[in-house]
């Protein structure tokens, strides 16, 4: 069996919900990790375990995912999802934080920080969707996740799943195929549609906190022209590049990528 350093998972009631997260490590600067907009938090275990060697690791379930509160009656704007995590935070009394978010998560990590940074030592923005009002689409498609979320409500196995991730072990594509079920097709709608009409840019001058964003070199998500203007809007965010990996950065090169958290 392989060894872990998840320590448990447990609930805490934050901004009003039950948010549900993960503990991996239990030693070190506090690093609490987003996942993205269909990513429960069991699904960045083989991450957190690695950063769990040197960090206090937290990941969460996002309102909405995994075992998270969820269903028609919540919010899924950009405001909230921040509130959540600084709710979450403060539960947990966290300083000195370093607050990691991927696609989803590193826009929402972008709002929180630029609402209210206290508690905060670092952001890591994986490869945010840089879309928004008059800008270039996100690249991804609607259908790819609803369709396949369908499905995973049906029951699916991991074999069906690499139709849809197939660059993915098997190992992954089972266990996506186990959790996919838990996020809210509503959810992931509301949040996809608002990848367009929410803008992270206007935060990017404000944020204090010092940040590194991280880039995927295939995907399209984060291009040069936008690189660009990150830099206009905010000189001091550092920029780190991850070679031979799309969007899903660690899944397809994983080493790259704690390479790229730890520069």
């Amino acid at each position: 069996m392989t060894q872990t350093r998840l320590l448990y998972g447990a609930n805490v009631h934050a901004n009003g919900i039950r948010q549900h997260y993960l503990r991996y490590g239990g030693k070190g600067t506090p690093l609490v990790l987003v996942p993205g907009i269909t990513s429960p938090a069991i699904t960045w275990g083989f991450v957190a375990d690695r950063l769990a060697k040197t960090h206090d690791v937290y990941v969460l379930d996002v309102r909405g995912r995994g075992l998270s509160s969820t269903g028609p009656d919540l919010d899924y704007d950009l405001d909230t999802y921040a509130a959540d995590i600084r709710g979450f935070i403060d539960a947990l009394s966290l300083k000195d934080v370093i607050l990691m978010g991927h696609s989803m998560g590193a826009r929402i990590a972008i709002r929180m920080a630029r609402q209210n940074d206290a508690g905060l030592a670092h952001l890591a923005l994986i490869d945010p969707p840089v879309s928004g009002p008059g800008r270039r689409a996100y690249p991804a498609k609607l259908d790819w996740y609803t369709e396949s979320i369908r499905l995973a409500r049906k029951g699916m196995s991991g074999t069906e799943m690499k139709r849809f991730c197939p660059t993915w072990t098997d190992e992954q594509c089972t266990l996506r195929a186990q959790w996919l079920h838990t996020c809210d097709e509503l959810a992931t709608r509301i949040t996809f549609e608002k990848f367009h009409t929410e803008d992270i840019h206007q935060d990017l001058p404000y944020l204090k906190v010092s940040a590194s964003l991280i880039v995927a070199t295939r995907g399209g998500v984060i291009q040069q022209e936008d690189i660009a203007e990150i830099k206009q809007l905010n000189p001091e965010i550092k920029i780190v590049f991850v070679p031979n990996a799309g969007h899903m950065i660690p899944w397809d090169n994983f080493d790259g990528f704690i390479e790229a958290v730890f520069q």
